[in-house]
């Protein structure tokens, strides 16, 4: 199971987060929720945080799903980061009746074609990792993805949770591959969603949340001025009270 925090009454609130991170990139949202009368549960995916590295064939969706099981949470909310923000999507596709609402950062999208930013960056980063710098490769990460209000205390902690990634990855003997699902059918998503993109983040995630709206029954976008790809690390106290707004709305205390 993947390793999670779970605490608090009330409606439950699932965090999934960035790949840049690892579940500590909710600090600064944990409390705020608890206090708004929620049950909040953080997970690491795998090979993050404190999660190990997969021994076989995986799906970060149904790892959400099993997680969700086990805790016996019938619905949730999901709140989810960048990659997190994709799983969150295809959790919502593939078990409709389990996700109450969904509130994205800067998500992925399951089936995107990276543009060519995108691609400019993954290469940037493999050649990287290859050569062994693997602190070049955090610096890339930092720049890349965070926008200009993040403080040196936040560059510090996402600084943490990169290299501790890395050192994870790296270490691991062999590349499992994941489980072929099939790509989810978005349509299938009944959840209103909540599309944030940043100004400052790369096109393609801008892009996704622009189209949501556009393939989801409700949802609706809202573009931060002031934002890289990670708002929540960036603006923490005024990203918790548009989560908090939306989850008042579409997922009452």
């Amino acid at each position: 199971m993947l390793t999670h925090d779970v605490a608090g009454n009330g409606p439950a609130v699932l965090l999934l987060h960035s790949t840049v991170c690892d579940r500590r990139m909710w600090d600064p949202q944990w409390p705020a929720l608890l206090d708004a009368g929620y049950q909040v549960i953080r997970c690491d995916f795998r090979g993050f945080g404190e999660t190990p590295v997969p021994d076989r064939p995986y799906s970060e969706a149904q790892d959400v799903r099993d997680l969700l099981d086990a805790l016996q949470i019938d619905r949730v909310a999901l709140v989810g980061a960048s990659f997190g923000g994709q799983v969150g999507l295809e959790v919502a596709a593939r078990w409709p009746d389990r996700v109450g609402t969904l509130a994205l950062l800067c998500a992925g999208m399951p089936g995107h074609l990276p543009g060519p930013d995108l691609r400019a960056f993954g290469g940037a980063e493999d050649e990287l990792l290859e050569a062994g710098d693997v602190e070049g490769a955090v610096e890339l990460n930092l720049r890349t993805w965070l926008g200009p209000e993040a403080d040196d205390a936040t560059r510090n902690r996402v600084r943490e949770m990169q290299r501790h990634a890395f050192d994870v990855q790296l270490a691991a003997t062999e590349d499992v591959p994941g489980l072929d699902l099939g790509e989810p059918d978005l349509g299938k998503i009944t959840a209103p969603c909540l599309a944030i993109s940043g100004r400052y983040d790369l096109a393609d995630f801008r892009q996704i949340a622009a189209r949501l709206p556009t393939l989801l029954p409700d949802a609706r976008h809202l573009e931060l001025p002031w934002a890289g790809h990670l708002p929540s690390l960036e603006r923490p106290a005024e990203t918790t009270a548009l989560i908090l707004d939306f989850l008042a709305e579409t997922w009452p205390a």
